[in-house]
């Protein structure tokens, strides 16, 4: 194999890579619990990554609501497929952060689930 065939080779493979990188979803962090319930209108109808613990669940027909606890906070997530994962499961979630209102310190949000991953 001549230099120029190997040269082209690994420039069309570090292309390729590059491809495959940029279709990583990496531009959106895990996000606190407290830091999403401090300020709720900053994230309202924004795609937020939350991980974490779950605390409660109920699923049916692949339906489900859970909620899932960081450290730092707990919030709700509601998923209309693939239903709830179990009690004491270690799940990181993606979805769209609604909020519904904030009342002295109590701040009433859900993340409706978009994706769910191992975290």
């Amino acid at each position: 194999m001549s230099r120029n065939s190997l040269l082209r080779m690994l420039s069309w493979s570090g292309l390729l890579a590059l491809l495959a990188l940029s279709g990583c979803r990496g531009d959106i962090e895990v996000t606190p619990i407290k830091t999403l319930l401090d300020d709720p209108a900053r994230f309202d109808k924004q795609t937020v990554r939350i991980a974490g613990e779950v605390t409660q669940s109920f699923g049916i027909l692949g339906y489900g609501a859970y909620r899932v606890s960081d450290g730092t906070g707990t919030l709700p997530v509601v998923t209309k497929e693939g239903g709830a994962p179990r009690q004491g499961a270690h799940v990181g979630v993606e979805g769209e952060f609604r909020s519904a209102f904030t009342l002295g310190t109590e701040t009433a949000a859900v993340l409706m689930e978009q994706k769910r991953y191992t975290p």
